[in-house]
């Protein structure tokens, strides 16, 4: 439990107030805080986590600040760029962001009655002395191209500024800001408790606990959480009950037990590589907080089959800070009753859309992801969109990719919400790369002199039309529910085919040259970091799939064993057994002549055949899933 004085202790050093002689003042003032990390960010999403004593901090920060600290490549996922024969790697603080104070609620410190705090700095990654490398670098790097390349579009195609209210002029626009924000759902259950995957399901399709009242230990660790988050300055707006989960039961102690409840939290926005930060830093105190209560956390996307997942909708904004000190939305246009976007709204939607198959490997790069983004659970699967069935009604379509956010009372809140990413996707890839597709986009809508009006019918159209723009035989808006109004066979010929596993996702980055400058904009580092993140998340993903899908399943197999007693079993029983065992077989048993599906997929991994290992991939979860329910069909009809 969480019996201390929040008042007395250090949370944040916002980025306005990191001179060496303030930061020294401050940490002097709260002897809680023990320790520093430079918290780097690799391409498995890692974040490093080193501890510097504060008296040396302190001591040495002036150069600490300037050159970092060294660590080993090996130690951090940069592959095919830091390697054992050129390994350096240089952790370097990030001065233009917040830094924030991490304690650690097991480990008291006597002097003060608090515990043990440690200032995280966000921080880059720096490969052999000369360039920098990394998950933040990228999302910066993105950033200042958007800015830059979108202000040389605005100059050169200014018929946009009909369309923009408040703006007269091009001229006007003194900096050009972008926004994102990420929402957090996460499971929490008891140590050791198993799911009741049948009592979950159900309590799910009755919605019997969306938005219900917390009781026991999750009730006070999620007060206390919120109240830690709104401490760091997050602007937390909310913590709730998500859909999934059961009630909680007690025991004979007088204590809750048999937890297992889904949540979410909600912050404000902030800038994009902020936002990242923001993130890393809730799930570490989040996951913190109710180990405090003594409860399990998981941010997988997909805890259990049959039953809701963990999504993280990202929203991504644009608007314009004008000289006069106003600020402007640039998705926003000025007719608003009778037009959903501006040129530039439209352009940046359209370029999402258009150029999804290159974001989606940096949104869903682990099983667990693609296990959630299938039909139903409001798990967005097709790549379309939803604008609203007119432009004073906003859309709520929670079966689309990314949608429209609009608030006729707010024009600022104007934003698109994507919907794929997961509680494990790299915010900061996600981002980054979301932002550069989008000036693919704006390029293509500026470049043309489209309105609003013809953008308005271009990302409406039929599949078969040609588009000045957008592929002939797709369409990518729908205001209907796309998983009840169309057939599997439908989703796929219009809205495109989903890639079903990691490695088919991750080939969409083995294209043409001039598709991958969409995302770097033809800088060759972002390249390289693409190819890293796609080397880390392939190795990744043979890894898990040898080494705990394919051992799970055969467990998973071995004790779906027979029940029943030959005396007293029915033909009803028999049948049901033989169908199961057979399923068992396939599976999992080899024999002279046959090799089991298990064993064939771990020959195709180990002879690198990868192609082979992703259908194999997909053929073990349809037979594991058919044998799932073989296996509850048999015991239900025993005694």
């Amino acid at each position: 439990m969480i019996n201390f004085d929040l008042e007395k202790m250090l949370f944040t050093i916002p980025a306005e107030e990191h001179g060496i002689e303030t930061v020294a003042n401050v940490l002097r003032a709260h002897p809680e805080v023990k320790f520093v990390s430079f918290a780097g960010v690799d391409l498995g999403g890692h974040f490093t986590d080193e501890k510097i004593p504060i008296k040396t901090f302190i001591d040495d920060m002036e150069k600490l600040l300037e050159n970092g600290v060294q660590t080993d490549g090996s130690s951090v996922a940069l592959p095919e760029i830091a390697n054992l024969a050129n390994a350096r790697v240089d952790i370097l603080p990030d001065r233009d962001v917040n830094w924030y104070v991490e304690y650690n609620f097991s480990n008291m410190d006597f002097a003060t009655g608090l515990p043990v705090g440690t200032l995280r700095i966000p921080s880059f990654l720096r490969h052999n002395n000369d360039r920098m490398v990394g998950s933040r670098i990228f999302c910066k790097d993105s950033i200042r191209k958007f800015k830059t390349r979108l202000m040389e579009m605005l100059k050169q195609y200014p018929y946009v500024v009909e369309y923009l209210d408040g703006i007269n002029s091009i001229d006007d626009i003194e900096e050009i800001n972008l926004t994102s924000a990420t929402e957090l759902e996460f499971w929490v259950k008891t140590p050791d408790d198993k799911a009741d995957r049948d009592q979950l399901s159900t309590s799910q399709e009755l919605k019997e606990q969306y938005w219900k009242r917390t009781i026991g230990p999750v009730n006070t660790a999620l007060e206390q959480t919120l109240e830690i988050l709104d401490r760091y300055g997050f602007g937390v707006e909310m913590g709730h009950k998500e859909v999934g989960g059961v009630r909680a039961k007690m025991g004979n102690s007088g204590s809750y037990d048999h937890i297992m409840e889904q949540l979410e939290i909600d912050w404000k926005y902030s800038s994009p590589v902020q936002a990242g930060d923001n993130e890393g830093q809730i799930k570490h105190i989040v996951r913190d907080v109710f180990r405090a209560n003594n409860l399990e956390v998981t941010f997988l996307a997909k805890p259990m089959p049959g039953v809701a997942g963990s999504g993280e909708h990202t929203h991504l904004g644009v608007s314009a800070r004008l000289k006069s000190g106003n600020v402007v939305n640039l998705f926003e246009s000025k007719d608003r009753m009778n037009e959903y976007m501006s040129p530039v709204g439209f352009g940046a939607l359209m370029g999402i859309l258009n150029n999804y198959e290159l974001l989606n490997p940096f949104v869903a790069q682990t099983h667990d992801a693609f296990r959630r983004l299938k039909p139903g659970y409001e798990a967005p699967v097709c790549i379309v969109t939803s604008l609203g069935k007119d432009c004073v009604t906003p859309s709520r379509n929670r079966t689309v990719l990314i949608g429209l956010v609009r608030d006729q009372n707010n024009p600022m809140a104007t934003r698109f919400e994507l919907r794929s990413p997961n509680p494990h996707s790299n915010t900061y890839l996600v981002v980054g790369a979301s932002f550069m597709l989008m000036l693919d986009g704006i390029e293509a809508v500026l470049s043309n002199g489209k309105t609003p009006a013809e953008l308005a019918v271009s990302i409406s159209k039929k599949a078969g039309e040609k588009d000045f723009y957008l592929a002939k035989d797709r369409e990518y808006r729908s205001e209907l529910n796309v998983f009840e109004c169309f057939t599997k066979r439908e989703r796929e010929k219009l809205f495109g085919k989903a890639p079903a596993t990691v490695w088919e996702n991750l080939k969409a980055f083995d294209t043409h040259e001039d598709e991958l400058a969409k995302l770097t904009g033809g800088d060759e580092t972002a390249k390289d970091v693409i190819m890293s993140y796609r080397a880390q998340m392939s190795m990744k993903w043979v890894m898990e799939f040898r080494d705990r899908i394919l051992p799970n399943s055969m467990d998973f197999v071995r004790n779906c064993k027979k029940r029943h007693n030959e005396l007293e079993a029915t033909d009803y029983d028999i049948m049901n057994w033989r169908r199961v065992n057979s399923l068992r077989i396939a599976l999992g048993k080899d024999s002279i002549d046959s090799k089991s599906i298990l064993t064939l997929a771990r020959e195709a991994i180990d002879s690198a055949d990868f192609d082979a290992a992703s259908r194999y991939e997909l053929l073990i979860q349809e037979k594991i899933e058919e044998l799932r329910g073989a296996y509850s069909t048999y015991i239900k009809n025993l005694f």
